[in-house]
């Protein structure tokens, strides 16, 4: 996977802030800011590895730094509220912050999606540099206003490419899919319908219990090491690459955007400096934890296959076409997306030059 060292400048303005956290201690050239306290509910258990992970040192990286200033408590799902509730309880100010993947609220807005995992690219680089380098972000915040929704975004985690589906039977053609009821996440579901997949979006919570009782006959969620701790190779054990689906995925912190507007600037920055530092967190630890994840599956006689060429083929055309399509049904959808396609059309005239392959 191409990378850029452009994705540590936010450890650079992390460091750059704990410095200076320390210099500015005389209280009396420093206003003192009014003491908040977040509940902050995830869309993402936190025992899970790299996902859950990225939830707690977001937290941790906020507590150690906001001081006296700004403190979050997590929540896992369940707790306050459900796994696909956070948007809305965020928004309602039933909780002031909620960790989630804007994938999870595609029923309610179609162009969410985009701003967590894309078909066939960007990579975890790329699409950083859309995020933070182009329009990425500023479309990520008219969204939720165009839609009503009274938040703050912040991009505040990424991880690697994934596994695209674990599966009881070896997948050989483009029949083989056809009539599986199979848990699949964002627009990648969107693909899989074309080919008569029944597709559910089930939070990770759900998703063994959904395989073990039949309710789904196969799945995708995320990277092998996630995947394990779910479970999965113990009912399912074909694991299909590449993760055309979700060659990146974006995660978000969602901030009441009344509690937002009454935070200091000295509050926002630590939310923000700390959210810029966790996505880089979440691509460090997803890219180190997958080598020895797949030696264990291997051992474990879990058969890790490749998409045949044809059917990778057919499912980037397919998503051509779903792609011209949620663009024709969505005005926002399609602005997004022509801004992302525009973006990607310059970044490949850097990239094919730059970058082995």
């Amino acid at each position: 996977m191409r990378t850029s060292f452009f994705i540590f400048l936010p450890l650079v303005i992390w460091f750059t802030a704990c410095s200076r956290q320390d210099d500015s201690s005389d209280s009396r050239s420093v206003p003192v800011a009014q003491q908040r306290s977040l509940r902050l509910v995830s869309s993402q258990i936190t025992n899970t590895p790299v996902l859950g992970e990225m939830v707690l040192d977001l937290a941790d990286s906020i507590n150690r730094v906001g001081g006296d200033d700004i403190s979050v408590k997590v929540y896992d799902p369940g707790k306050l509220v459900e796994a696909l509730e956070v948007l809305d309880a965020v928004s309602a100010g039933k909780v002031e912050a909620g960790f989630g993947a804007a994938g999870f609220w595609m029923g309610k807005i179609p162009a969410a999606p985009l701003f967590s995992a894309v078909p066939f690219g960007p990579n975890a680089s790329e699409y950083i540099a859309w995020f933070y380098g182009g329009n990425g972000m500023k479309l990520y915040q008219e969204m939720y206003d165009l839609h009503g929704f009274r938040v703050k975004v912040l991009l505040a985690g990424m991880i690697p490419p994934e596994s695209s589906g674990w599966f009881a039977q070896e997948i050989t053609s483009l029949e083989d899919l056809k009539g599986l009821k199979m848990r699949f996440y964002g627009l990648g579901g969107d693909i899989m319908k074309q080919y008569g997949v029944a597709v559910r979006l089930l939070p990770p919570g759900e998703i063994f219990p959904a395989l073990e009782k039949g309710v789904i006959d196969a799945t995708e969620f995320s990277m092998p090491s996630i995947d394990e701790r779910l479970g999965f190779y113990k009912i399912v054990n074909y694991n299909y690459f590449p993760g055309w689906h979700q060659q990146a995925t974006a995660f978000e912190l969602l901030i009441n955007k009344d509690v937002w507007e009454t935070l200091s600037d000295r509050q926002k920055a630590i939310l923000e400096i700390a959210s810029q530092a966790n996505v880089v967190n979440g691509i460090a630890k997803g890219e180190s934890s997958q080598g020895p994840t797949l030696q264990r599956n291997a051992e474990r006689g879990v058969k890790q296959r490749t998409w045949p060429p044809e059917m990778l083929e057919s499912f980037q055309k397919t998503w051509a076409e779903v792609a011209r399509d949620r663009s024709a049904e969505d005005p926002f959808f399609k602005k997004v997306w022509d801004d992302l396609q525009q973006f990607r059309s310059e970044f490949k005239e850097w990239g094919d030059q730059a970058y082995l392959d």
